[in-house]
């Protein structure tokens, strides 16, 4: 099952789909792998037991682990779980149940009707869903997992008082960037890191130091750029940025019909910009973009994962309001002073017990630079 879970993860990115990896052991004794490639592609049971074949292998008998619920459902692929009844196999392990409705069990209930035996390893059911947060997230609660990307030096702060901000980090850390950017549906900024550094905020292919076999494994999914989404509550996003240049970009704004529309007509034709009226939030008498609505509107579209790169402000926000599930800290060698600017701008508070709390999960370093994940541990009462 560890193998299955591996396999899994060889692809970076198969939204709006989950990550699924599967391996047959033949009663020879002999494997056949597979892995979800991306939508449309064939599910991981279905080029294991291509490759079986192909491999000339006799899948009859065969024990299958696969690391979530096989599929019961039509969609761009046949029902996985039909597949490995016709197939002969003798008994099918699974990590984890399907959260998806349209599977929910039914996947196991197929099987188990033809006499195969289906077996849950609970103790795997962790690590599976860790491959597949936002997946798992969007089944269950109707919203994307949100990660938040950081970045400071060692006292915390984010830019000099002037605005400088490139590099604090080292371009091991810019790369790997890159690779949480691949990973996710979509990516969030605000109009005020448009206005200061015209991001494109794309994924650039040839920076994100791809081993051969990953090479191999992600051909096909990595020529799709996540969406992009800018949150501009004013429409102060000038219709040449960089970022509506390349790829999809939604913005969300609480400004008015009339606006909304003089806009879009603004933008020239080239671009795939849609602009999206949301309902707003008030922060200090002025109306935001209410971050739960966009939240709700990226689930709709099957977005999956998100990954809000942004400056202090919207980054606070998104931590004020509860919403963030992990936060990615690149932490750099050196120190920038009292006058620069700091990591997050958070609400007051009048005592410590308020404090949000997270809890470590992974620390790692790369280059000169510490990365660590962080998940909310106790949150700020709304």
């Amino acid at each position: 099952m560890a193998q299955a879970i591996n396999l899994a993860q060889t692809v970076i990115n198969t939204a709006p789909n989950p990550r699924v990896g599967c391996v047959i052991l033949c009663q020879s004794g002999k494997l056949a792998l597979g892995w979800h490639k991306m939508p449309g592609q064939a599910h991981a049971e279905i080029m294991a037991l291509a490759n079986a074949q192909a491999s000339g292998l006799d899948v009859k008998g065969a024990t299958v682990f696969v690391s979530l619920e096989p599929c019961a459902h039509q969609g761009r692929t046949g029902p996985c779980a039909e597949a490995l009844v016709n197939a002969g196999v003798g008994k099918v392990v699974i990590a984890s149940l399907d959260p998806n409705p349209a599977v929910a069990g039914k996947g196991v209930a197929i099987i188990e009707s033809a006499g195969i035996k289906v077996s849950h390893l609970s103790d795997f059911d962790g690590p599976a869903r860790s491959i597949n947060p936002g997946f798992f997230k969007r089944m269950e609660t109707g919203l994307p997992f949100v990660r938040v990307k950081l970045a400071m030096s060692l006292d915390g702060r984010t830019a000099l008082a002037s605005g400088e901000s490139k590099w604090i980090t080292s371009a091991q850390s810019r790369q790997d960037v890159q690779r949480l950017r691949a990973s996710v549906s979509a990516i969030v900024t605000g109009v005020a890191s448009i206005l200061k550094d015209d991001p494109l905020m794309n994924v650039r292919i040839d920076e994100l130091g791809l081993t051969e076999a990953e090479k191999v494994s992600n051909q096909m999914s990595l020529g799709t750029q996540p969406l992009r989404v800018v949150l501009d509550s004013k429409l102060r996003t000038p219709t040449n940025a960089k970022i509506y240049g390349v790829g999809s970009v939604k913005v969300f704004t609480v400004a008015s019909e009339q606006e909304i529309g003089a806009y879009s007509k603004s933008i020239p034709t080239t671009c795939n910009v849609e602009i999206i009226g949301t309902a707003a939030t008030l922060v200090q008498g002025q109306k935001r973009v209410n971050l739960q609505s966009v939240l709700e509107s990226l689930a709709q579209i099957e977005c999956n994962e998100i990954l809000v790169e942004a400056g202090s402000i919207l980054c606070g926000a998104f931590v004020d309001a509860n919403l963030v599930d992990e936060l990615v800290v690149y932490i750099a060698p050196k120190l920038l002073g009292a006058t620069s600017k700091p990591l997050l701008d958070l609400k007051e508070l009048s005592q410590l017990a308020q404090a949000p709390e997270f809890k470590v999960g992974e620390l790692s370093q790369i280059g000169e630079d510490i990365k660590i994940t962080f998940h909310p541990q106790r949150l700020t009462s709304k």
